[in-house]
């Protein structure tokens, strides 16, 4: 890693820090979340930043990968618990951080276990640990709390304009992920616990989507191949939302939404479905970005 990226890594993780507390501070119950999403989004814009995916904003026993919709009505409900998750670029310099805020007391346990595995993680994560040391403390944190690591999320590695570069952060000890952190690298460290039975599953509704195919497609509509050269150009292999093409064809949103299915079906990109809690228990989850150096780690996202 050369001095560049890692100035745009630190630089997006400066941003990154700053946006995820703004987030913290304005969210309220009644808010919907079409408003938040795009407070926060045009605050990374704001700070000289461009955002690496959509805010996600997950209520309750939802994971992770709900977005607002154009003219989304979803409003936070009362004694919710709201996962937001941030991403920022510089120049595709991924910085990705996320916290949970409880409207609700009775969760301030689950917020606070999730919240110490995630600094215990943090101080283990160095050149040559072994993912499954990451997997290990966030299991033992979370039991030993009462609660559950997720077991199919997990942190990991990131890459220039990639958001999951290949290799994955376990929240449980995987005998199986032996792999090592590696200087000059970038990692998302993201233990998420629950009070349910530990497992992710998907729901129907899709709201975030990402470039799959790259090279070149033939067989295009004419509408289809606008749609494809204005994700390219605008997102690269980044996930976006709806939101972000609304100007496409001039705020046919019907127009949109059908092209975006027919590039779906015709896996030219992908879906990303939300992902729900498999008993429906309440999900926390807090994330920082870190990059490891030969002889120290840098923590991107923690405020300054």
């Amino acid at each position: 890693m050369d001095e560049e990226e890692l100035r745009c890594y630190v630089k997006a993780g400066e941003i990154a820090a700053r946006v995820r507390e703004y987030a913290a501070h304005i969210v309220r119950p009644g808010m919907k979340i079409i408003e938040l999403v795009e407070n926060v989004e045009n605050k990374i814009r704001e700070l000289g930043g461009q955002p690496a995916f959509p805010c996600n904003v997950s209520i309750n026993y939802e994971a992770a990968h709900r977005t607002a919709l154009i003219n989304d009505e979803l409003s936070i409900p009362d004694d919710s618990v709201v996962k937001i998750d941030v991403g920022v670029h510089i120049n595709g310099y991924i910085a990705d951080t996320a916290v949970t805020v409880s409207f609700n007391p009775k969760y301030e346990d689950l917020l606070n276990a999730v919240e110490l595995a995630l600094s215990k993680a943090l101080n283990v994560v160095g050149n040559g640990v072994r993912f499954i040391e990451i997997g290990k403390i966030v299991e033992e944190t979370l039991k030993s709390h009462g609660f559950k690591p997720i077991k199919n999320l997990s942190g990991h590695s990131l890459d220039r304009f990639i958001i999951h570069a290949g290799e994955s952060i376990p929240n449980h000890k995987d005998i199986l992920s032996m792999k090592k952190f590696k200087a000059g690298k970038a990692y998302a460290i993201e233990p998420f616990g629950t009070d349910g039975k530990g497992y992710v599953e998907e729901h129907n509704l899709i709201t975030i989507y990402a470039l799959w195919k790259t090279g070149k497609i033939k067989g295009l509509s004419a509408n289809e191949k606008k749609l494809l050269d204005a994700i390219r150009s605008r997102f690269k292999t980044l996930p976006f939302s709806e939101r972000w093409l609304v100007d496409v064809f001039n705020n046919d949103i019907v127009l949109l939404r059908n092209t975006l299915e027919r590039l779906w079906k015709k896996r030219i990109i992908w879906g990303y479905p939300i992902l729900v809690e498999a008993s429906r228990g309440m999900v926390a989850q807090f994330e920082h970005t870190v990059v490891v150096l030969e002889k120290e780690v840098i923590v991107t996202t923690k405020l300054k």
